[in-house]
């Protein structure tokens, strides 16, 4: 993250004595993504953070993967998934490989437990509903459309107001950062950038919970589940500072980037991680040549795949997509408009079209519950009919 925030009541000075009202001591913890050397945050403990009272191991959470798949172009519709568990147990890898992982879920129950992924960055999109992100570094509300970009090793754990709720998690094993291409050498987000410092949502409201109650946090490392028990609650960060925290941003605030001609997918690009990219394709005004050709031409992913999840049916491009669709235009053949879109799209002047994608450079495995939902027939929507 290119910005500091604090939050909350912080001592002068870093490893210095800070005293509570009963002379005791806060304990203080350097929360770190990269060793010494990257972004980091102090937090500021009631509780010592290291108390804990007992643990379970709770199984492997390894995803497996269809290792033998022939090569097409997909579409996997969302629709047919049922709401069941909650933002963690509901989650179903559809597809993933070495360095990010595809989970689509259908919220049905809240949260018992906080939750902490120690394997890697998370970033939710927030398909419907609205709610809170509780977490050691504070509260942010959330509404729909918001991409909530939590930084491994959070506790935290999401309210929603109202169920069922469609949400899409991408699990990275390297960190998720804002584009170099959008900060200056001071990490300051740059006047070209499709969004500002001033759109990121950081925590607002810290909420410090000083009670010894027993509370459990659910934790993911190595591919594992272990739930851990401690005898107080997790968040009881009296105050904190530093570049290490989740955030929110709304897709609704990414200023789209547009041109006199056809402007490539790197200029929908949200959010990077290491060998992927998130992007957004927002309402935008189209090309404005006089012959421009405002669908995408045809491309060929010689060398990444690109998935792309619909949050609205608004696709000039695409036909038979829904909204909740996935497709899945994997690298080595080309993809671009199916027949009578380009002519269709001459003299529009903008699209309503909304949806989040994923680019990787390396192959995304497919898994047994993505062929679940398949439409076995979408790779023949290009055929030409006589």
């Amino acid at each position: 993250m290119p910005r500091y925030v604090s939050l909350g009541q912080l001592p002068h000075k870093h490893h210095t004595q800070f005293r509570k009202p009963d002379g005791g001591l806060y304990t203080e913890q350097l929360f770190s993504t990269r060793g010494f050397s990257g972004p980091m945050s102090t937090l500021y403990h009631v509780h010592q953070p290291t108390d804990v009272l007992s643990f379970e191991d709770k199984g492997s959470v390894a995803t497996k993967y269809l290792e033998d798949e022939p090569l097409r172009h997909r579409h996997l519709n969302t629709n047919l998934m049922v709401p069941r568990g909650d933002a963690i147990s509901g989650r179903v890898a559809l597809m993933g490989n070495q360095d990010v992982i595809w989970y689509q879920g259908v919220v049905a129950e809240q949260m018992e437990t906080f939750y902490k992924n120690a394997d890697g960055d998370e970033c939710l999109f927030i398909h419907d509903g609205e709610g809170v992100l509780e977490s050691i570094f504070g509260n942010i509300q959330f509404h729909a459309g918001d991409y909530l970009v939590i930084p491994r090793g959070t506790i935290y754990k999401l309210h929603f107001r109202n169920l069922p709720v469609r949400v899409l998690t991408v699990l990275s094993f390297g960190p998720i950062s804002v584009p170099k291409r959008y900060r200056n050498e001071f990490g300051q987000l740059l006047e070209h950038a499709p969004y500002s410092e001033r759109d990121i949502r950081p925590p607002e409201d810290l909420v410090t919970h000083t009670d010894r109650i027993a509370h459990s946090v659910l934790i993911r490392a190595r591919n594992r589940h272990t739930l851990y028990h401690y005898p107080y609650h997790p968040c009881d960060v009296i105050g904190w500072d530093g570049f290490v925290f989740p955030f929110a941003f709304s897709i609704h605030d990414f200023s789209p980037i547009t041109g006199k001609l056809h402007m490539p997918p790197p200029i929908h690009q949200t959010f990077d991680g290491h060998n992927f990219v998130i992007c957004s394709f927002c309402p935008r005004m189209l090309d404005y040549h006089p012959q421009a050709i405002v669908v995408p031409y045809n491309h060929s992913n010689v060398d990444s795949d690109e998935v792309l999840y619909y949050v609205n049916d608004k696709f000039g491009s695409r036909k038979g997509i829904l909204e909740g669709s996935i497709t899945l235009h994997p690298l080595g053949i080309p993809h671009g408009p199916q027949p009578g879109a380009v002519e269709a799209s001459m003299g529009v002047p903008r699209t309503d079209e909304l949806a989040v994608m994923v680019d990787t450079f390396h192959p995304f495995k497919l898994t047994e519950e993505a062929l679940t939902i398949e439409d076995p027939d979408y790779w023949k929507s290009w055929q030409i009919k006589a």
